[in-house]
């Protein structure tokens, strides 16, 4: 008997029980709602996700070409829209995720207005977006499931094959995805990142995403002036991450670890270390110094630290920070990742400058020296000027073999002039190959790209403003969307069946019977989309 059955019988059962006072009531409705609402609660999602994305780290590691990947999305209608054209397409939601991104709250979803990355913008705008990318998840399988129980109504009325259809509900693939959130550097201390966590992992997160900067002088990962915190500040935060995910009974939670070692030349403070080698030495052994002889080789106020058995003074800033040694961004980003996953992370995120494959590589492979199962989680980000990158990459590949590169200008390779060159379409088909290639040769897991649907929203936006206040008028509406909408199959072109109102129907004919007052009768509109 199917799970739908059971249900039906059981509500059925307490019907009975109810001595009549439940007339009303129509348990196979009461079964088909029960079904649309598979999860309950955000920790249901939070605990069926993270089992997900733990067998997917399991399945990648015994197969790199099993990566995941996602797309960030700053609204619950974009990733609505997002899976349903994934499952539309792929066939299937498996290996697809969502992300969240830090980014994009500040940007599009503070109510100060566009912000800059600088967890400048209410901390609760994060977790109040995952219960809303949820919400619209919900909703979709909702929206869908209604579909097939008309389905399965009609095949009852008409001899149809309700076998077949009972058959897809029973083994409905859910919409609800794991989400990789940003928490940022955590948002204050190590309380503050724990009851963030906590208020994340609630609205249904599985995987929180934490970077190694300093809270309070918090940048994006591609800008200047990143400082971060010593190992000891991170991993405490990530024990409180940690400890949220326990306390909430989600204990396959997933961290990832964020190091923007490679960019950051700074640190707010120096660690105490107590005895020879241990982190803070290890974190300290890169900091700018200069030999100190004697008091007058100080200034006032300057700091001395012991070093190797000698004294040293770290190089301050006017503002307090302190810099590290040039060059060493490698070792450090190293080192971070290495102390991250023995002490409880899950997954590693390096902030690199450019996408290249050979210079990730490097650092997972040294990482990989000391834990073998190391594996990324990496940001295709919309801040690398991909045309531009990987056109250069092939031009100094050429270089190297000795081809001849005498009709491109390398630092003019961004020019639409050079679009259909060979070197162009070289490029292009690096870009293609991208993402298996760096699975499989520099550990990365999982691919997303934090920004595309702030760009997408942009660049659509554009060409519809283009065309509607130009020449073109309602035209540019109806051939750049509507038309697109249904030749493509975009369930959206009926918005006011997308926005709930045939589900809403179903539930008043459940509550009310036949005098309930529909929206979906024949003078709606959208049924002009039946075509």
């Amino acid at each position: 008997m199917s799970q739908y059955q059971q249900d039906i019988d059981n509500f059925a059962t307490l019907k009975a029980a109810s001595k009549g006072t439940w007339e009303g009531i129509n348990p196979e409705y009461a079964a088909r709602m029960k079904v649309q609402n598979r999860f309950k609660t955000g920790l249901d999602i939070a605990r069926y996700t993270a089992s997900i994305m733990r067998k997917d780290m399991a399945e990648y590691d015994a197969d790199s070409s099993q990566y995941t990947q996602s797309l960030g999305c700053w609204h619950g209608f974009v990733g609505q829209q997002k899976m349903l054209s994934v499952k539309k397409h792929q066939g299937t939601t498996s290996k697809s995720y969502l992300y969240l991104s830090g980014w994009m709250v500040a940007a599009l979803r503070s109510e100060f207005g566009p912000l800059p990355d600088q967890s400048m913008h209410e901390k609760t705008s994060v977790s109040a977006l995952i219960e809303e990318l949820y919400t619209f998840l919900r909703q979709a399988d909702a929206r869908e499931l209604g579909d097939l129980f008309h389905k399965l109504d009609d095949a009852k009325a008409n001899g149809g094959d309700v076998t077949a259809i009972q058959a897809e509900i029973d083994n409905y693939e859910t919409h609800v995805v794991p989400i990789i959130a940003d928490i940022d550097a955590g948002f204050g201390n190590e309380e503050a990142t724990y009851l963030l966590a906590k208020q994340m992992i609630e609205a249904g997160a599985c995987c929180i995403q934490i970077e190694n900067q300093v809270s309070d002088a918090k940048q994006c990962g591609h800008q200047d002036g990143k400082v971060t915190v010593p190992h000891e500040d991170f991993l405490a935060k990530i024990n409180a991450v940690r400890y949220a995910f326990l306390e909430l009974g989600v204990d396959d939670g997933v961290i990832v670890a964020r190091t923007d070692s490679l960019g950051a030349g700074l640190t707010q403070k120096i660690p105490v270390s107590t005895s020879e080698g241990d982190l803070a030495a290890q974190y300290n052994a890169f900091l700018q110094t200069t030999p100190v002889a004697g008091a007058e080789d100080l200034s006032e106020g300057d700091l001395v630290i012991k070093q190797g058995g000698q004294l040293v003074k770290p190089e301050r800033l006017p503002n307090g920070l302190f810099r590290f040694k040039e060059n060493t961004g490698f070792d450090r980003v190293v080192l971070d990742c290495v102390t991250s996953l023995q002490h409880g992370a899950d997954l590693l995120w390096i902030e690199t400058e450019k996408p290249h494959v050979g210079q990730i590589a490097e650092m997972v492979n040294a990482i990989r020296e000391q834990v073998p199962n190391a594996k990324l989680v990496y940001n295709n980000s919309p801040s690398f000027n991909w045309t531009l990158n990987f056109r250069q990459q092939v031009f100094d590949a050429w270089v190297e073999e000795g081809k001849d590169v005498s009709s491109y200008d390398r630092d003019k390779l961004m020019s639409a002039d050079y679009d259909s060159t060979e070197l162009a379409v070289e490029a292009d088909e690096r870009i293609k190959s991208f993402q298996a290639d760096a699975a499989r040769e520099a550990g990365i897991f999982h691919h997303l790209i934090t920004l595309p649907t702030y760009h997408t929203a942009a660049l659509s936006t554009d060409n519809l403003a283009k065309g509607y206040f130009g020449e073109e008028g309602m035209l540019a509406y109806v051939r750049g969307v509507q038309r697109q909408e249904i030749r493509q199959g975009l369930a959206c072109v009926k918005h006011q069946a997308m926005a709930g109102s045939d589900l809403g129907d179903t539930h008043k004919e459940y509550f009310s019977g036949e005098a309930a007052l529909k929206a979906s009768g024949e003078d709606n509109t959208m049924n002009q989309f039946d075509v």
